[in-house]
């Protein structure tokens, strides 16, 4: 029976503008190492980790992935850079709000499950440290404890869409494929879930299809659909 909604963060939870989301935050972060490194250098060497988190299978979390490229392209101690990026994600990170929204249906829809007695997850592709996410849930309108879990890349060893990323929270919140729904935006990262045999519903607000493949999914719809269905849901116990 289902009695666990998983959710994407960014483009579902949270709507945003990605490009806008982008410009800011490597602004910032260039402004922060300003002084240690090029801008060019650092946003190339933070893809770099990036793409390495996403493709790692390793039992390795997504943060010691990343600090080892990032380490390797640096050739410098890397302690300088990892104090640089606490300061970045306690300063200049708060600026990339401005390319956030935030969808009281959104918060109506977490409200309404929390009264029926589900279990909400916030299943977002880890590339980010947890204090990231937190700052991000709070500009959704929500609140850390609505969660029974957060991903992030200090806790979480995979990223989506590799289906171990699925698995792995599955096991941290001691849940059947089942009992769980996926809620996201994104067609490739979100909607693969169902390969493991979790429902999903894709939200169409802010929709990614990067490479245009069909859509498959058990459900669909905007912030509002979405609202009126889980308005539908039975209440547990």
């Amino acid at each position: 029976m289902l009695d666990t909604i998983l959710f994407d963060l960014d483009g579902t939870l949270l709507p945003l503008d990605m490009d806008e989301f982008m410009r800011i935050y490597f602004g910032e972060m260039g402004r922060t190492f300003h002084d240690i490194i090029e801008a060019d250098k650092l946003v190339s060497y933070v893809w770099a980790g990036t793409k390495a988190m996403i493709s790692s299978l390793e039992k390795k979390t997504n943060e010691q992935v990343f600090m080892d490229t990032f380490g390797k392209l640096i050739n410098s101690d890397i302690s300088v850079y990892i104090d640089r990026f606490d300061r970045f994600y306690d300063e200049g990170f708060l600026k990339v709000r401005e390319s956030v929204e935030s969808s009281p249906l959104v918060k109506d829809a977490v409200d309404v499950l929390k009264s029926k007695g589900y279990s909400l997850v916030i299943a977002t592709n880890p590339l980010f440290p947890n204090k990231a996410i937190l700052y991000r849930i709070n500009w959704a309108g929500l609140k850390p404890e609505d969660f029974i879990y957060v991903s992030c890349y200090e806790k979480n060893c995979y990223c989506k869409p590799n289906l171990e990323f699925y698995t792995e929270v599955l096991e941290s919140i001691g849940k059947r494929p089942e009992q769980c729904l996926m809620v996201g935006n994104d067609v490739q990262e979100d909607m693969i879930a169902s390969m493991l045999g979790i429902k999903t519903y894709l939200i169409t607000n802010h929709l990614i299809n990067r490479s245009n493949q069909p859509i498959v999914c058990d459900y669909q719809g905007t912030y509002e659909d979405f609202y009126k269905f889980v308005c539908e849901l039975p209440r547990l116990g």
